[in-house]
């Protein structure tokens, strides 16, 4: 297994070479947690493998608002979950030294708000669609009638065949019979909804925790690709206003979702359910999964929104 290298693990700001895999992930956040005392580290729950799922959190505890950046709903959006920590990295690594970002002051930032991020809600789907199946898989047979073969480079779901995002209830029995018009009736390697909403771990323990959070008052998912921003219905109070400063701050067109992705995803549940604010970011352009070089060019776009959402709210 690669690890980070003693050279790596000098710089201050960390630079990614391999795909981040759920071991690699793991072993940043544990980097981070012995260098910086401003962050902890919490799980919300585990996926169907049993890999326990990480939330970050900067800034304070006692905050009364915050905001939550979730990464890899979709096992070929890894490069979301890299975006993610090199965030993390960097408003840590500003925070010790005081600086200021976009105008914001960051001890200011990190003592009025809380942030939490979920570099990667879906672990499993993130190591069948970088390694393949393992050796050892039980599941080896099912997993390869699920996918058409053996090549897992377009993989999106969890290692059930369940797409995530279209595991929450919000047009939820819409898209079954979209489901249907479209010939998916069981697991697959993407689109397939699961048999209810929620019914998958990931999913269910990421609105658990969502609904038990009252701090968090507007939540962003970072999907791949096209630079576009979706917003839901835009029901939730203050949604138009803020889609409309993202849309000037990182140059991504508020547009609607069509076809599939107009049903059962965590913005439109978020939405829907929770009467908050919430944006589905298509990061990138290109052809899924973007490769890993194009993850600074993702970041440098989106920098200034991921340090000047928690004072949207």
């Amino acid at each position: 297994m690669n690890t980070i290298s003693d050279s790596a693990k000098e710089r201050t700001i960390l630079d990614y070479t391999r795909p981040l895999t759920y071991s690699a992930m793991m072993e940043y956040i544990d980097l981070f947690s012995e260098r910086y005392k401003e962050m902890s580290v919490s799980f919300i729950g585990d996926s169907i493998l049993g890999r326990s799922i990480p939330v970050i959190t900067l800034g304070s505890s006692d905050a009364e608002k915050g905001v939550l950046y979730v990464g890899a709903h979709h096992g070929m959006e890894w490069i979301t979950s890299v975006v993610l920590l090199r965030f993390v990295n960097e408003f840590l690594e500003y925070l010790k030294a005081g600086r200021q970002m976009y105008g914001l002051s960051m001890d200011y930032l990190s003592r009025t708000r809380s942030i939490s991020v979920i570099p990667m809600l879906n672990p499993d789907g993130v190591d069948l669609q970088i390694s393949g199946i393992p050796s050892d898989c039980p599941i080896a047979e099912r997993l390869i009638k699920m996918n058409g073969g053996n090549d897992f480079s377009k993989w999106q779901a969890n290692i059930r065949g369940v797409d995530l995002n279209h595991n929450y209830s919000t047009g939820f029995q819409e898209y079954k019979s979209l489901e249907r018009e479209l010939g998916i009736m069981g697991g697959a390697s993407g689109k397939y909804s699961g048999e209810y909403p929620e019914s998958e771990p990931e999913t269910g323990a990421l609105c658990n925790y969502l609904r038990f959070n009252d701090r968090i008052k507007m939540v962003l998912t970072l999907h791949t690709q096209g630079e576009e921003i979706f917003c839901g219905d835009g029901s939730a109070p203050g949604s138009m206003k803020i889609g409309r400063m993202i849309e000037r701050m990182c140059g991504y067109k508020l547009s609607s979702p069509e076809g599939s992705a107009m049903y059962g995803g965590l913005t439109d549940w978020y939405v829907h359910d929770i009467r908050k604010p919430a944006f589905t970011l298509e990061c990138g352009k290109g052809e899924n999964p973007l490769p890993l070089s194009d993850y600074f060019k993702i970041y440098a776009g989106l920098r200034e929104l991921l340090f000047s959402a928690p004072v949207m709210i």
